[in-house]
């Protein structure tokens, strides 16, 4: 317990040290993640508390590695075991031409509907962080008291037949054909405590997919389907997903601009 106290105390005494740096050297044009946090007011004008941005940095530190890279497993997966879809997304990139611009990747369509289906049928988080009620509520005919707690489940509301039909397919083409609600997709939890890091790691994933993909020839080693397994609360391959390069693609091999 004291060493955890210590560790918090050293953590919160670094933030404090950058929040003085940014303090005494005010940059408006600066967009680093302490810097934009700090510039954040709530609803009665109120900066985050040193404790609070401690908090945010090392869940961006901590949560934003493994999860990230687990989804990136899948979507190597479920791309590679239905060529389509690969093709579908060599097409897309390929018509962007030799070092295209990364902000250019991060809009396009169809990759962001595979990123997306993918953190829909296997999200990483199987639930989001607990609510509390605090006034009576209702919900589809339930009655919940003040102090109840209450987890939402993504895994179950992505999987839902009335909202994604044949939901175990791993079908892009459903985000492009319409547009879902918080309440409806929420891989990354929902609300005011949704995850901070949700325009980064969508970011990183699209950047990573689209270099990979356009530079290397890769197939899966091997042709069974992978099982996934609860590791916590995150959702992951079973044994990982192994993949065999098979060379460099020849016909559009580029390599993208360091971000």
């Amino acid at each position: 317990m004291k060493q955890e106290a210590s560790s918090k105390a050293q953590n919160i005494f670094w933030v404090s040290l950058g929040k003085f740096s940014r303090t005494e050297n005010p940059d408006p044009s600066r967009t680093d993640i302490l810097s934009l946090m700090m510039a954040a007011r709530d609803e009665e004008g109120q900066p985050m508390t040193d404790v609070e941005l401690r908090d945010e940095l090392i869940t961006l530190l901590v949560a934003g590695h493994e999860t990230t890279a687990t989804t990136l497993a899948w979507a190597f997966y479920w791309i590679h075991r239905q060529p389509e879809i690969r093709d579908k997304l060599l097409q897309e990139l390929d018509a962007l031409g030799d070092k295209p611009d990364p902000m250019e990747i991060l809009k396009l369509p169809y990759l962001d509907a595979v990123c997306k289906e993918t953190l829909r049928i296997y999200p990483v988080a199987i639930l989001a962080f607990q609510r509390q009620v605090k006034s009576p509520l209702e919900i589809m005919g339930y009655q919940f008291q003040p102090g109840t707690f209450l987890s939402p489940c993504i895994y179950l509301t992505h999987h839902r037949e009335d909202l994604y039909p044949q939901p175990k397919q791993f079908k892009p083409e459903r985000f492009l054909e319409r547009q879902f609600s918080p309440y409806e997709y929420l891989p990354f939890g929902g609300g005011n405590r949704r995850c901070i890091g949700q325009a980064f790691a969508l970011f990183e994933m699209k950047l990573v997919l689209a270099t990979i993909l356009s530079s290397w020839e890769l197939a899966l080693a091997d042709e069974k389907p992978v099982k996934a397994v609860r590791r916590g609360l995150l959702m992951a391959p079973a044994d990982g997903v192994r993949m065999v390069v098979k060379g460099k693609r020849t016909q559009k091999s580029r390599v993208l601009e360091t971000v």
